[in-house]
């Protein structure tokens, strides 16, 4: 691998943001299901937000890229831009702690227009049976030709069990339509995510105090999850008041603690 890539970053900041992402899910929606949290989860995290995060910092122009994907448009590449926002995300928590991270990501995605929809039906298939069912999907598709077209039907299953059938004009539409069934058979239905923004909130998540100075957090830290039934969305940052200090540095990645 070459010193100049940044997989080892983009692997780090994976793991950040999907932690970011259920923390905050879980604290500020507590009546959600499961399946409402983890589809919610999917679409703050899914390629396509991430790629819009990334145009916002103009990450295309600072990619390092051989001549032929350069050429070839690779600045504007979702897949690229995303994992390229992903080592910025890991870069961060390395170098400022996870509360930087946390509040880094939530703000950028805040201020989103409109947040991008998940319509990778397979990945979202993929997370929710390794979490429920611990298995992995796997898709038989068959194609056959109706009139003048070929259509392909495919069945996904989870271990021996059908979890959802599907049609599709290629294999690949097939196996998408399979796996949006088995999520309405898993999950129920689920709503997507609302584009309007809530009214803002006086709760926000306390930044930690580094563990060596043993400062007191108050009750009222904002930690605790609103009760409100609320749409799952992510809510804005309160207005900052001027007479609040600054909260102390996050303790950073391999720091000793005391």
């Amino acid at each position: 691998m070459s010193p100049r890539d940044n997989e080892r970053l983009e692997y780090l900041g994976d793991a950040v943001l999907q932690l970011i992402s259920a923390e905050y899910l879980y604290k500020h929606h507590p009546g959600a299901t499961e399946g409402e949290l983890t589809q919610t989860r999917s679409a703050m995290v899914n390629t396509n937000t991430l790629a819009e995060l990334a145009e916002q910092l103009d990450l295309g122009s600072y990619l390092y890229l051989g001549k032929g994907i350069s050429k070839g448009g690779g600045r504007s590449l979702k897949s690229l831009l995303a994992n390229g926002f992903e080592a910025v995300l890991g870069a961060i928590f390395l170098d400022a702690g996870y509360d930087a991270a946390y509040h880094y990501y939530l703000n950028r995605y805040r201020h989103l227009p409109v947040p991008a929809q998940d319509e990778n039906f397979k990945g979202r298939l993929q997370q929710v049976a390794q979490e429920r069912l611990g298995q992995t999907p796997v898709y038989e598709s068959e194609g056959a030709k109706v009139g003048a077209h070929r259509e392909y039907t495919s069945v996904v299953f989870a271990g021996g069990d059908p979890l959802g059938t599907g049609h599709g004009a290629t294999k690949q539409e097939a196996e998408q339509d399979a796996a949006r069934a088995a999520l309405e058979s898993l999950v129920g239905a689920i709503q997507p995510l609302p584009a309007t923004k809530p009214q803002r909130s006086a709760r926000t998540r306390a930044r930690r105090p580094k563990a060596r100075e043993k400062t007191a957090v108050s009750a009222s830290s904002g930690d605790e999850p609103s009760t409100n039934n609320v749409p799952l969305t992510v809510l804005p940052e309160p207005e900052d008041d001027p007479a609040m200090p600054e909260p102390p540095r996050s303790r950073q990645f391999g720091e000793p603690t005391d």
